[in-house]
């Protein structure tokens, strides 16, 4: 049986979703799909590979589960099975339920309204197969939803299925560019949000201005957990902050590293300082304490 990574639902979730035998599904192909949530629309990415299939399963789960907390039960968060490709009879349905999305929106926010609930609407999803609606919010603590389900089920007619995301989630939902001028990449192709700190920027000697390194959620940008991992490899090959070292040129103390150049900066015993290459650093005589990485 043929298998795809396939992309699917609002918070565009990745799943690893087989297909009848002898299925050929070009990247870009809209297929149906059903996954524990209901009938969904999904994207082929590509071909999943059978060795990796599992563990691609495993880590996309983990993803999914550490990711915001989620009221009335788990969802988007297993495989599925594709059951055709996308029909014009199919792309009718898809536009009839776009088209009704937004007064879908309009009337759970006036629910909101009359109830006096402490929450703010971010999207409603409405599933292909009509199976639910799942309404993704933003609280500051946890909401008694109850009437608000009550008044929805009534209204829509299907399962009603409450959301609480944080801000991450909510730019995953609505933002389309960075300031890169790529799409965002929690939009794409991030199936976890990594933590990303402030020492990050640091090490890779990024602006620490907020407003700089903050992406569409207004948290520290994705990006700069990417080669966070290659910085600490390379940097490991340089001498510490503050170490003696002896050097073609003489006895010196390390004052500040390029790591991508893989250069130190060193004062001599003479005070002149010199960018030297990482070669240049014949021994470490005394690592005197590991400072911090100067510009």
């Amino acid at each position: 049986m043929s298998e795809y990574i396939v992309r699917y639902g609002a918070m565009r979730f990745l799943g690893v979703m087989s297909a009848r035998n002898g299925s050929n599904l070009l990247r870009g192909t809209s297929v149906i799909i059903r996954t524990n949530r209901g009938l969904e629309i999904g994207e082929i990415l590509c071909n999943a590979a059978t060795d990796d299939s599992q563990d691609a399963s495993d880590d996309r789960q983990q993803g999914q589960h550490n990711g915001e907390q989620q009221d009335d039960g788990g969802a988007g968060s297993s495989d599925g099975q594709i059951l055709r490709e996308m029909s014009n009879q199919d792309s009718n349905e898809l536009a009839h339920i776009e088209a009704n999305a937004r007064e879908e929106f309009r009337l759970c926010l006036r629910h909101i309204r009359d109830l006096g609930l402490q929450m703010q609407l971010v999207d409603v999803e409405h599933l292909f197969g009509g199976e639910r609606i799942i309404v993704y919010y933003l609280a500051e603590g946890r909401v008694d939803f109850r009437e608000l389900v009550r008044r929805l089920a009534t209204e829509f007619q299907t399962r009603i299925e409450m959301r609480q995301i944080g801000v991450r989630d909510e730019a995953k939902l609505l933002a389309d560019f960075g300031d890169c001028g790529k799409d965002v990449c929690c939009g794409c192709h991030l199936v976890e949000m990594p933590p990303v700190s402030m020492k990050m920027a640091k090490l890779q000697k990024a602006t620490l201005d907020p407003t700089k390194i903050s992406g569409r959620c207004g948290r520290l940008k994705c990006c700069l957990r990417f080669e966070y991992d290659t910085y600490l490899d390379l940097q490991r090959s340089l001498p510490p902050i503050n170490a003696d070292v002896v050097t073609s040129q003489g006895r010196a103390r390390v004052l500040g590293h390029e790591i991508l150049a893989q250069q130190v900066l060193v004062q001599m015993e003479d005070n002149r300082r010199l960018m030297l290459d990482v070669g240049e650093v014949l021994s470490v005589v005394q690592k005197s304490g590991k400072g911090k990485t100067k510009g």
